[in-house]
């Protein structure tokens, strides 16, 4: 795949495209990394320097792109945490852009808004963006549980609601919705679920619960899955594969007990994904 990557970017340590594009390079495919951010570190420390671009210099990077006539070849774009709805536009003007010159090109959006116990982390304003804005132009989308919830406007406690929950999400755009850190009353004590769901069906993997949660997983997911979703066609398949190489890289970074993502470590099991995780079939 060649994919068109619209992310924050840091220095040190793997969030936005700095999380990103390394296991999609492993995997073998190209990407163009559009930085939105460029910091030192990721905000989760409370303390980082440097700088947000501007949407007007993101979108100056992507005209540059265009220029060399390459922008139509790009198979998918990928973005994460839109901070500003003007950054939003631009992601959108460049998703518009590369669909009108490869129409069997995808957008993969990872709806960046919040978490459970945290509730909603960005600016007031953004979550009901990219609900009514940018969930509805994407093809493939990978909210969490809670983010799951807000976009469908209710909570979900079992499966059945979640099921309920993805099909309103759907409704409005989407074909391809993977939801992490599903936890509801069905799930087994010490354990986490992750469900795709697609025209062909909804599938769901249950992995153990580790006593982890760095930043930079969800970017990693979103990333793999958009690969392996398109390499396969198959939502089971790129789920299992997915979630075999997240969890390695969870395992790896508790092993190291550092707070950034063992990726390099890791990256075997990006690169060949272990037979670990199976997907049952839920529809």
């Amino acid at each position: 795949m060649k994919i068109l990557s619209i992310q924050s970017s840091v220095a040190y340590g793997y969030v936005g495209n700095s999380a990103a594009a390394f296991p999609l390079q492993r995997l073998g495919h190209e990407v163009w990394p559009v930085l939105t951010v460029h910091f030192s570190n990721h905000t989760g420390y409370g303390a980082w320097r440097g700088p947000l671009l501007a949407p007007g210099d993101v979108a100056e990077v992507i005209a540059g792109i265009a220029d060399r006539g390459v922008l139509g070849s790009a198979d998918a774009v990928l973005s994460g945490y839109q901070g500003d709805p003007a950054m939003g536009a631009v992601i959108l003007d460049a998703v518009d852009k590369v669909k009108a010159a490869n129409s069997d090109a995808v957008y993969c959006c990872d709806p960046v808004m919040g978490d459970a116990g945290r509730g909603l982390f960005v600016r007031p304003g953004i979550p009901e963006y990219m609900r009514d804005v940018v969930v509805p132009r994407a093809d493939i989308i990978t909210p969490n549980h809670f983010e799951l919830d807000f976009l469908a406007g209710r909570r979900t406690n079992s499966l059945a609601e979640l099921l309920e929950a993805v099909d309103v999400v759907r409704e409005t755009g989407p074909r391809h919705v993977l939801v992490t850190s599903v936890l509801h009353r069905d799930v087994p004590t010490g354990s986490l679920e992750v469900v795709a769901v697609s025209d062909e069906g909804a599938w769901a993997v249950t992995t153990p619960l580790l006593p982890i949660n760095p930043n930079g997983g969800g970017d990693v997911t979103a990333a793999l899955y958009l690969a392996h979703l398109w390499t396969t066609g198959s939502p089971a398949t790129a789920l299992e594969r997915t979630i075999a190489s997240v969890f390695a890289v969870l395992e790896a970074t508790l092993a190291a007990g550092t707070r950034e993502i063992q990726l390099i470590a890791a990256q075997d099991a990006i690169a060949e994904p272990p037979t670990r995780f199976t997907a049952r079939r839920l529809r």
